[in-house]
């Protein structure tokens, strides 16, 4: 009996957590609705509540940011919004930063959070795993070549610490971003499938 309850539970706790998790996406995104006009609410419309619209109006906004952005006139007026936000100290610091992150994510061309390594941390001989964050840096008082690699904590990947390692400490493992953080949310349970996680 105890056997079919785990296997039971193995089925139902990732589903009901998935929908946990999407539902509270959907009902933050909906939540956007609230900027439109009260007489144009799709709530006052329909007269019934419709889940999911948020998103698609949330995806509009972006959308038609982006495509505004793309123009001369739109691009001038990003560029002056940006130079205000630039003399105010406090909101300075955190968009510069947020940008910067975002466009480390998006370039193509970057390797950040491209490459899963590990490094030893805290202590000699004992492993961590990591994503390499930054190409080289330099001016170190080391003199040697490093790289900035940022090391998650268990299971909140959100926090962690950030180590500037020689290239000849750090080791490229053959895992995905995804699986990386499979393995780093599930505090090691999901393990690779992979038997050569070291990159030849």
């Amino acid at each position: 009996m105890r056997k079919y309850l785990i296997s039971g539970l193995l089925i139902w706790i990732p589903i009901w957590v998935t929908f946990v998790v999407i539902r509270f996406i959907i009902d933050l995104l909906d939540q956007s609705l609230a900027l439109l006009p009260h007489r144009y609410q799709p709530d006052n419309l329909f007269g019934f509540h419709i889940p999911g619209l948020g998103l698609l109006f949330t995806l509009l906004i972006v959308f038609l940011t982006g495509l505004f952005a793309a123009n001369f006139i739109g691009s001038g007026l990003v560029h002056l919004w940006e130079r205000i936000l630039a003399k105010i100290p406090l909101i300075r610091s955190v968009y510069s930063a947020v940008k910067q992150m975002l466009n480390a994510f998006v370039q193509p061309k970057s390797t950040s959070f491209r490459k899963v390594v590990m490094v030893q941390f805290p202590r000699e001989n004992s492993w961590s795993i990591g994503f390499q964050t930054s190409e080289r840096v330099n001016n170190l008082p080391s003199q040697k070549e490093s790289i900035a690699v940022f090391i998650p904590t268990c299971p909140n990947p959100t926090a962690g610490f950030l180590l500037y390692v020689s290239t000849d400490q750090v080791t490229e493992l053959n895992l995905t971003v995804e699986e990386a953080f499979k393995l780093i949310i599930s505090v090691g349970v999901i393990t690779p499938s992979r038997t050569d996680l070291v990159k030849r």
